[in-house]
């Protein structure tokens, strides 16, 4: 049979133990077997007060009528009266700074070691401890609140210990006071007294005892034994009453008003076995009465137990159970010393309840204990109806109705909490796959960094477009994702745009854009366009660069997240991208060779020449001016390089000029295409517009350069030109053709050896132009720091003269 109880937390002391002691007065009072006692206000449940002892507590009892707590620790006894208790009660929920109080030596009332256990009896205060031959009962006279030192000693009594026991003597033993039930003292008993009925009484403790009306003292001893001593009959020995051959965990009597089985003595041992003490008639006439032993098992082991009413209650650790004495010895139950299994014992389905206490009755009528289970929470527990009715399954009418809708009422909680929990657990696993595939990402993207081949990595194509009247260089990022993971939401893709020039408004020379990502499966690609600059702009050659970064704040729980670094932002670097004048130019066509050339207009399209204008003070007419640059490449390394084809469709031929200009166009270098002009490069002459719309030439032709200090010693060249009237248009490509001419001489093979003369040839001429131009920079600089009489346009146009030689085809070096 089970039952199912009502199981309120009055609060968690945040202590773990196996067995404590618990006792209920005025207060709650626990004990845990460390050197702290918890004192708990139940009404208010409010912690009042911890004390400190000087070491571990094995027991502890109260005298309510003189208002003092009696503690058992390892020096002795000490006394503390409640008045010392704090009158200001704290919350142990509202503030974690509850009142502590070390006890004071000056309390140690008793000066003895190695006491167990507690009780008083009226003014007396007895303790028991183990010596090396006994057990020893000593009884002390209790002295005024105020005079706790100087305790006098009342006798003692003893019992010779056995040799099997020493293995159980650190356990604490059961310490109880038994009175008879017409006495007078038996009216109202405080908590550790119990009462039987005088039949009982007389039988069980003499005849002595039942005359004098003296309490008696029963001890239940870790060796199982039951003992007992008349408190107030002089010359009275500790006694022994049973054995149950195994440590006593639980010794009482039921204090219910029922005639059955009211007048009985209970006895529980550490193992399960369990013993009724009764009163019993040895015949149907005249046989008189005499006392019962009955034996039985129950299910253990037994951590704790309480008696109320006509029910036991004890907890094996796992379970509270229940025990229904006035069924289980009936004689209609068949129940002989020795049986193997109590036939009546009901599960309450609580667990971990390690001290165990009754309590009192609520106003429905339902019994109440206290239990403090092993992480230290104190929970109340009401005890089902059909339970205190004698464990019958046959409810009254009147609680069939509310027990129904309680049942359906805790269907409905528990479906409740279970839909809660299985969403958490849901969440939580979403959250520990998701922080996963970021670990995960991140040292796929580690280890890509240092092999040089990103998993995820972006590319690009630019194209002009018009927007609001304005050309704009447009950027169609394209992120793939190469790697065997999703990008989830969460993800973000970052781009910065960052100018590679000189700008004086440096808030302006970079540019972020942040792209959230939804579901970029493995293999797939996404596309993101964004306005790179417009015409007026001089932003390239620019910088892009990608990151992905990843939230964890987003993703954990606000506590969580609260001490990650850098607010729990995950970023993740990606490649970057150049993007040059070559990416950004708008070929005419090689067929339109005779195209003119847009007048040149001083405006922040062209810093330069505004710069130059502003320092001459004079009007130019930049059309008349062209600026050009030449970079001349050995043939031979472009047919190896490049390795152009032998013919061309439509007769066209082919030539090593031809695939040089094709391949600055069309190629992708360093991740960026052009997009639009999809036509494949014809001609060794291309007609195109800059990116500040001034037109430009692009001019390719295969020459052969001699060697005039040996004979007979040439080489084939290519000599690339760029013209312009913009000196920035100039600048822009000659700086894009150079990166793509640097990456170019990454992939040459080996130099041949007949090339090293010509090699050295060049540079020595470069070399003389440079000291040159050198000297005329620095005359330039003397005369105008000294104010030799050189304007300031003098100046100017030496230095755009020195400028224009460096990119002049008699200056120029032969990359070889």
């Amino acid at each position: 049979m089970q039952g199912r109880c009502a199981v309120d937390t009055l609060t968690e002391f945040g202590f773990s133990s196996a067995s404590s002691t618990l006792r209920v007065g005025s207060h709650v009072f626990l004990c845990t077997g460390s050197d702290e006692v918890y004192v708990y206000n139940y009404q208010d449940r409010q912690l009042k007060v911890v004390f400190i002892f000087p070491g571990p507590v094995r027991d502890l009892v109260l005298n309510e009528d003189k208002q003092t707590l009696y503690v058992a620790c390892c020096s002795g006894v000490y006394g503390i009266s409640f008045s010392s208790f704090p009158s200001r009660v704290q919350s142990l929920e509202a503030s974690s700074t509850v009142p502590r109080v070390n006890v004071s030596p000056k309390q140690l009332v008793i000066r003895e070691d190695g006491v167990l256990a507690l009780l008083v009896i009226n003014s007396v205060l007895l303790n028991l401890k183990r010596t090396k031959t006994s057990w020893l009962l000593t009884r002390y006279k209790i002295a005024e609140v105020s005079k706790f030192s100087g305790y006098e000693t009342l006798g003692s009594f003893k019992v010779p210990l056995i040799s099997d026991s020493d293995e159980s003597g650190e356990m604490r033993p059961v310490l109880i006071c038994v009175h008879s039930a017409d006495s007078p003292s038996s009216s109202s008993l405080p908590s550790g007294h119990v009462s039987l009925e005088p039949v009982l009484f007389k039988l069980l403790f003499g005849i002595d005892a039942s005359l004098a009306k003296s309490p008696v003292v029963f001890c239940g001893l870790p060796d199982g034994r039951l003992c007992f001593a008349a408190h107030r009959v002089p010359g009275s020995q500790l006694r022994v009453l049973h054995s149950l051959e195994q440590p006593v965990v639980f010794v009482g009597s039921p204090t219910g008003t029922r005639p059955e089985p009211v007048g009985c003595l209970v006895a529980l041992g550490e193992q399960g076995k369990f013993v009724l003490v009764t009163s019993k008639r040895a015949g149907r006439e005249g046989g008189g009465v005499r006392t019962a032993f009955t034996e039985v098992c129950v299910p253990g082991p037994v951590v704790c137990a309480c008696l109320d009413s006509c029910c036991l209650y004890y907890s094996t650790g796992s379970d509270l159970l229940g025990l229904d004495l006035s069924l289980a010895f009936t004689e209609e139950a068949g129940l002989q010393k020795g049986a193997a299994a109590f036939p009546n014992v009901i599960s309450l389905n609580v667990c971990k309840v390690v001290a165990l206490t009754g309590h009192a009755k609520n106003a429905e009528g339902q019994v109440q204990l206290l239990g403090l289970s092993c992480r230290g929470q104190l929970r109340n527990i009401s005890l089902p109806v059909g339970l205190q009715d004698g464990g019958s399954s046959h409810l009254p009418s009147s609680h069939v109705g509310r027990s129904i809708k309680d049942v359906l009422s805790a269907i409905g909680n528990v479906s409740r909490r279970a839909s809660v929990l299985k969403a958490s657990i849901k969440s939580r696993n979403q959250t520990l796959k998701k922080l996963n595939q970021v670990l995960n990402i991140s040292f796929l993207l580690k280890a890509g960094a240092d092999s040089g081949t990103l998993p995820i990595q972006c590319h690009a194509t630019t194209s002009w477009i018009t927007l609001l009247q304005k050309d704009s260089l447009n950027l169609k990022c394209i992120l793939e994702n190469g790697s065997c993971h999703i990008l989830e939401q969460g993800w973000t893709l970052n781009i910065t745009a960052s100018s590679l020039c000189n700008s004086t408004n440096e808030e302006s020379s970079s540019t972020h854009y942040s792209f959230p990502l939804q579901n970029v499966q493995p293999c797939e690609k996404l596309e993101i366009s964004l306005p790179l600059a417009t015409a007026e702009d001089s932003l390239l050659p620019c910088s892009v660069s990608f990151s992905l970064t990843f939230s964890l704040s987003d993703l954990l729980e606000e506590e969580a997240a609260t001490p990650l670094p850098d607010g729990g932002l995950v970023s993740l670097p990606l490649n970057t991208l150049v993007v040059d004048c070559l990416h950004a130019l708008r070929v005419v066509g090689p067929s339109k060779r005779n195209v003119a050339s847009r007048p040149y207009d001083v405006t922040t399209a062209d810093p330069i020449w505004a710069l130059l204008k502003s320092r001459r003070g004079e009007e130019w007419n930049a059309g008349k001016h062209q600026h050009s640059m030449t970079i001349k490449v050995s043939s031979q390394l472009l047919r190896n390089v490049l390795k152009p084809p032998e013919g061309r469709s439509k007769g066209i031929p082919s030539n090593v000029c031809v695939t040089l200009l094709d391949w600055l166009l069309c190629e992708g270098h360093g991740g960026v295409k052009m997009q639009g002009d999809k036509m494949a490069i014809d001609s060794s002459v291309v007609h195109a517009r800059a990116p500040n719309g001034h037109t430009i030439k692009l001019t390719a032709k295969e020459v052969i350069a001699e060697d005039g200090a040996v004979e007979k010693e040439s080489l084939a060249i290519v000599e690339l030109q760029v013209e312009s009237c913009s000196l920035g248009a100039v600048c822009g490509m000659h700086h894009a053709v150079l990166r793509r001419i640097q990456n170019l001489l990454q992939r040459v093979p080996e130099r041949p050896s007949s090339t090293i003369r010509m090699q050295n040839l060049r540079m020595r001429e470069a070399l003389q132009c440079a000291e040159k131009m050198l000297q005329q920079l620095r005359q330039s600089r003397v005369s105008c720091n000294f104010g030799e009489g050189m304007s300031t346009s003098k100046v100017t146009s030496c230095l755009l003269s020195v400028y224009e030689a460096l990119r002049e085809n008699e200056n120029s070096l032969l990359i070889i």
